[in-house]
């Protein structure tokens, strides 16, 4: 599996943000988490417009077809923009720095509410709902960099009006 952009394109981009890649990173590891970097970004698949270029069985949610900016601009069609591939690459170096971050596993049927380790005592909140949707959704880490580069691809969400 490929993830968006490429290791070269990784390295630049992190340098030229400021972000410091762990001296003695291998290849391999920069890979694997642009991969996983690139499955972040493709949970926001259902807010895309337009659909896959290569139908169901592209391995990415870009390029597309028939997409367009939340400000109504033809995204060519293939094309994958260059904010898409820099999401990915913010998403990478989170899981990069620390794998699984931003894919954490929830079970409904157990909550820790408070844990002690040696002297040190962590009481969390805790939450009432019950819905995995809901403890899904409060698990889920939002990182306002990715979040700041999908948004002008993410399908406008308009108020409907309800007439009977």
């Amino acid at each position: 599996m490929a993830g968006y952009g490429d290791n070269a394109g990784f390295t630049a981009y992190a340098e030229a943000a400021g972000y410091v890649i762990p001296d003695g990173t291998e290849e391999t590891a920069i890979t694997a988490a642009r991969q996983r970097g690139s499955l972040v970004i493709d949970r926001y698949e259902r807010f895309f417009s337009g659909t896959r270029t290569g139908g169901y069985q592209q391995e990415r949610a870009w390029g597309r077809t028939g997409a367009s900016t939340y400000y109504g601009e033809a995204i060519p069609t293939g094309e994958i923009p260059v904010a898409i591939v820099n999401a990915s690459y913010e998403a990478a170096l989170l899981e990069l720095t620390n794998p699984g971050s931003l894919s954490p596993v929830v079970t409904g049927s157990s909550a820790v509410k408070r844990e002690k380790i040696g002297q040190l005592e962590v009481e969390y909140a805790a939450s009432s709902s019950t819905s995995i949707a809901d403890l899904v959704a409060m698990a889920t880490p939002v990182v306002t960099t990715i979040e700041g580069l999908l948004w002008p691809f993410l399908i406008p969400i308009l108020p409907a009006i309800l007439c009977v």
